[in-house]
């Protein structure tokens, strides 16, 4: 029988999946000439948000600062570990090209992710001010890096100059 707290853990998923969902809609809208339907698309995955950030309090999701990176270094090392060589080896058996790379894509990125909340948390661990630095993602694979990319993404071969800035 499911609880509460089983039930906030769902709804954050399926407000979160909307959210990534329709902003992907918003851009084939715009991508098809259709700005105004692109509008109501990020409009109702900005509310998608709101519901998602809404139900992860209810379920007290956001600790310290120290605990939420900790958190997250213990998710992106699953996924890295556990999870993507799991869906890397189905995606293979099947031969599902498309997904394999998006697999090996997330895999490799996950442990740079990994390595970035290790070193914020050493570093607040440390009681020192972490290093300003923008941070750059790739718009194919999500490869993050400190600073301005150069040269060519060695996770999916995008220029780097294609790298989009994160504030």
């Amino acid at each position: 029988m499911p609880n509460t707290i089983d039930d906030l853990k769902a709804a954050f998923a399926g407000e979160s999946q909307a959210n990534r969902k329709y902003l992907a809609f918003a851009k084939k809208a715009d991508t098809d000439g259709f700005p105004q339907i692109a509008k109501l698309f990020r409009a109702a995955a900005a509310a998608e948000t709101v519901h998602a950030n809404n139900h992860f309090r209810a379920m007290e999701g956001v600790g310290t600062t120290s605990d939420n990176l900790k958190v997250a270094i213990e998710g992106e090392n699953y996924e890295w570990v556990t999870m993507y060589p799991d869906f890397i080896k189905d995606a293979e058996a099947e031969s599902m090209k498309r997904a394999l790379n998006s697999f090996k894509w997330a895999w490799e990125v996950e442990k740079i992710h990994e390595e970035l909340y290790k070193k914020a948390l050493a570093s607040l661990e440390a009681q020192k001010t972490l290093q300003e630095v923008d941070y750059y993602v790739c718009p194919v694979c999500g490869n993050t890096h400190e600073g301005p990319f150069q040269g060519i993404c060695p996770i999916c071969k995008t220029p780097g100059e294609k790298f989009e800035r994160i504030n």
